[in-house]
């Protein structure tokens, strides 16, 4: 007897997991709250060089804007920008001042603000841009901001993977909440960008935890049957807490009070976990019988399901254990040394690289769409529902691999038309960025789903914590590849598209888990994905028996 078994006594699908999912729902809404934060906490309100001594009483403020800002050669005012000496104004006399500083009257001297800025505060009352002036030269620093938090989250999932996999799920969850409560806090009374950097870069890390726990530690308590559904629900809640980040960004406009009211719901959080049971797979691998028996009994209790004490004994547990238990501490090395887990984790990690740069791409960047910034947010974490029906229906029927080649093809195709979309055609620019975000979404809600069902229990968290790392790094240099149009201005589009359309032909490489048990030692990946002809290389790993 299995643990598949074993599940199917206590109940692999009932108020036992209903209550796991909710109980686990906080850490995903969380997360899409901290990881698009940037959107509103960096953003970058309309400015200009500080011009000390205006007159009060001038009725033209434009005009003597005119006087000392050039202009850009779309027209506006520059904001980086002012002139050396004020130009001439009508009726105003200024050119012996300026000619007797030796300047040309047709060539005026510029130079950059050197007294700061003045920002429009009608949007944002205070972001890290207009904090400590991360704007004209140190705009590098704002877009720096968000790469130095993705590169904590990589560290933090290799941190969280190996740990979970030795030290078991919900021990590392907790540490991840109060991790992340205590950072956010510290972030958010940052008194200078170097507090800031590290303390985001820190809380990046503990937020990693969530990403490749949550997910693992639900499907480990499902059957084959109800995981996509269970899957597809729980990421509904990415889906409410990126519309519920708009929400909250419109009402609190200040950067320090909004990082605040993200990180405070990791206090009820941590209470949660008392109810959160550790995954009984880990434990009969670790040989922890006792405490894995203790959470089927109440898992069989809650469902409503009678056990038969003789077939459900402990030591019936012990002899499940015995074909499960890990005879060593799991390690990333692991994932490489046979040639299917070799293949397996090569080919995920380009796949989560690919997923996470062209979602990240499009996500950070709400400009140029005809909408301001909360409509922009707001329209793309609605149109994430459709998307997970889409994903629901897909999964079942055309599987796991097809599936996520065709939602980063989608990605991919959003990209590249909008590349032939003049940027005065607002409206077709929008309609193409909300179904690249759509199609990013499904991406990005399969490849949870598939990555977890892809690696044995012994090392689950090992193989999430490996691919999170990688699409961590897509996720950091996301926002640098936006510095792009610097060099041509269609090459960040260019770049995102050509990753996700590298991402879903290596996803084609993949072998199939529709209706698959989750393997849970390594020899099940390499027995049951040992093909000898083409035809066996598509089939599932291990088909459910009816």
């Amino acid at each position: 007897m299995g643990f598949e078994e074993l599940l199917e006594q206590v109940g692999g699908f009932g108020p036992f997991q209903l209550r796991n999912v909710a109980l686990l729902a906080l850490p995903r809404v969380l997360l899409p709250l901290h990881f698009l934060l940037p959107i509103f906490l960096a953003a970058v309100p309309a400015h200009r060089c500080a011009l000390p001594g205006a007159p009060a009483n001038f009725s033209h403020q434009d005009v003597w804007l005119k006087a000392h800002l050039p202009r850009e050669p779309d027209g506006t005012l520059s904001s980086c920008l002012r002139f050396a000496y004020p130009q001439a104004l009508p009726n105003i006399t200024l050119g012996e001042e300026r000619q007797s500083h030796g300047e040309l009257e047709d060539e005026p001297a510029t130079v950059p603000c050197s007294q700061g800025w003045e920002y429009d505060h009608s949007e944002f009352s205070s972001t890290i841009a207009t904090e400590w002036d991360l704007v004209c030269e140190q705009k590098g620093l704002n877009r720096a901001a968000s790469t130095f938090f993705f590169a904590g989250v990589l560290v933090g999932a290799v941190a969280f993977g190996y740990l979970s996999d030795r030290f078991g799920r919900r021990r590392l969850l907790l540490v991840a909440y109060v991790s992340t409560l205590v950072l956010g806090l510290a972030s958010a009374a940052s008194v200078s960008y170097v507090m800031f950097a590290i303390t985001r870069t820190l809380t990046g890390s503990a937020l990693a935890g969530f990403t490749i726990i949550v997910m693992p530690l639900e499907l480990e308590w499902l059957d084959v049957e109800h995981r996509t559904v269970a899957g597809v629900l729980s990421s509904t809640f990415w889906t409410g807490g990126v519309m519920l980040l708009a929400l909250v960004g419109y009402l609190i406009r200040d950067w320090r009070w909004l990082l605040l009211a993200v990180t405070l719901p990791c206090a009820p959080g941590i209470l949660s976990l008392w109810w959160v049971p550790e995954s009984a797979r880990w434990l009969l691998t670790q040989g922890h019988v006792k405490e894995a028996h203790r959470y089927l009994l109440h898992c069989a209790r809650i469902n409503g399901r009678p056990v038969c004490e003789d077939s459900f004994s402990q030591e019936a547990v012990s002899k499940v254990a015995a074909g499960e238990r890990v005879v060593r501490r799991p390690s990333y090395l692991d994932l490489f040394r046979t040639p299917r887990l070799r293949h397996i984790s090569l080919c995920c990690v380009v796949v989560w690289f690919g997923v996470n740069f062209s979602y990240y791409g499009l996500s950070l960047d709400v400009s140029g769409l005809g909408l301001n910034v909360y409509q922009t947010q707001l329209l793309f974490g609605a149109v994430e529902l459709p998307s997970k029906l889409l994903v629901y229906l897909s999964v079942r029927y055309a599987g796991r691999r097809l599936t996520q080649a065709g939602t980063l093809l989608g990605t991919a195709l959003a990209f590249g038309t909008r590349l032939l979309v003049s940027s005065d055609m607002k409206s077709w620019s929008t309609v193409l960025a909300v179904m690249g975000k759509a199609f990013s979404e499904a991406a990005f809600t399969t490849a949870y789903l598939f990555t977890s069902e892809l690696y044995p229990t012994v090392l689950r968290q090992t193989g999430m914590g490996l691919t999170a790392l990688v699409g961590r790094l897509g996720g950091s240099l996301a926002p640098l590849a936006a510095l792009l149009d610097g060099v041509w201005l269609s090459l960040p589009k260019l770049t995102y598209g050509g990753i996700a359309l590298l991402a879903a032909g290596t996803a084609l490489l993949l072998p199939e888990t529709r209706q698959a048990q989750l393997p849970e030692t390594i020899q099940d990946v390499e027995r049951k994905s040992a093909p000898t002809s083409l035809q066996e290389e598509e089939m599932p790993m291990k088909q459910v028996q009816n």
